[in-house]
């Protein structure tokens, strides 16, 4: 496919559910194309998109979290109880699930208002985060011109720029926010594409006016004193995540046109050692 294929005009959806934006099976999101590439493969993508699962309940500190720094997502529901050992603790956990609500142990609900007043004590994350002065979780989608495949991204946060450089910020929490540990997350989960793309989202859209908008990771830790680390991407992390991005768009709607998802390979390869083993075992052995 090529760069004269017939689009769809970009746009915002408002009041758009999370679960029915990460349900839209007309178009793919970041972590879809992340899910396509190496160390994963369009089998796999096929497989999760067509036998979506619950979100995973080691995120639930993760999304409320988000809820109290970004003032959007499901309700919390408070179980007054040190663990989950307890009978009633499950049962009462399990009806908050069922009413759609996020529940935590009370220290947990202790921890993420701690985490989420550190926020608003930090000199920059505060006031980005300021309430009423800006765009939680709005869904933006457009088609990408180059293959015409219909794209989506959901930025946790949009602060009002006024006549300023538009920024996107996504809030993270995270083990460890040095800054050795985040190059590795990064790479590792992909963020650079992440960034790549959510900057694409807007700039099809037009929100970022004339001027090059900025994309701003807010790290946080899980642990005290919840430590936060503000980031930005340099050129060369964004023009990598922008090329895995383009040949992952390229790899999704090659297999939509064929509707052929391959796995790893469909022959026997050559596997060598990874070369730090080869390298240490040389060493050793030889």
């Amino acid at each position: 496919m090529t760069a004269t294929v017939e689009v769809e005009a970009p746009k915002i959806v408002d009041g758009l559910s999370a679960d029915d934006y990460h349900a839209d099976r007309t178009s793919v999101s970041s972590s879809g194309l992340r899910a396509l590439l190496p160390p994963g493969c369009p089998a796999q993508f096929k497989y999760d998109r067509d036998h979506p699962q619950p979100s995973r309940k080691e995120f639930d500190l993760g999304h409320a979290a988000h809820l109290l720094v970004l003032g959007e997502g499901p309700d919390l529901e408070v179980i007054d109880y040190p663990d989950w050992r307890k009978k009633d603790a499950q049962i009462q956990r399990d009806e908050a699930y069922l009413a759609g609500k996020i529940p935590l142990l009370t220290k947990d609900h202790d921890m993420v208002l701690a985490m989420a007043e550190a926020i608003r004590q930090h000199p920059v994350a505060g006031p980005l985060f300021t309430p009423g002065t800006g765009t939680a979780e709005q869904s933006i989608f457009w088609t990408d011109p180059a293959t015409g495949v219909r794209c989506r991204v959901r930025p946790d946060w949009i602060p009002d720029c006024g006549d300023g450089r538009l920024v996107v910020v996504d809030y993270k929490t995270c083990r460890s926010a040095d800054p050795a540990s985040l190059q590795k997350a990064v790479y590792e989960h992909g963020y650079h594409q992440q960034a790549a793309f959510y900057l694409d989202g807007v700039k099809a859209l037009g929100l970022a006016g004339d001027q090059e908008p900025a994309f701003i990771f807010v790290f946080q830790t899980k642990s005290a004193p919840y430590l936060v680390h503000l980031v930005e991407l340099d050129f060369p992390a964004l023009a990598l995540g922008a090329a895995r991005n383009a040949r992952a768009l390229r790899v999704y709607a090659e297999c939509e046109r064929t509707g052929i998802w391959p796995g790893f390979n469909d022959a026997i390869t050559y596997l060598p050692l990874p070369a730090w083993g080869e390298k240490r075992d040389q060493e050793e052995y030889s």
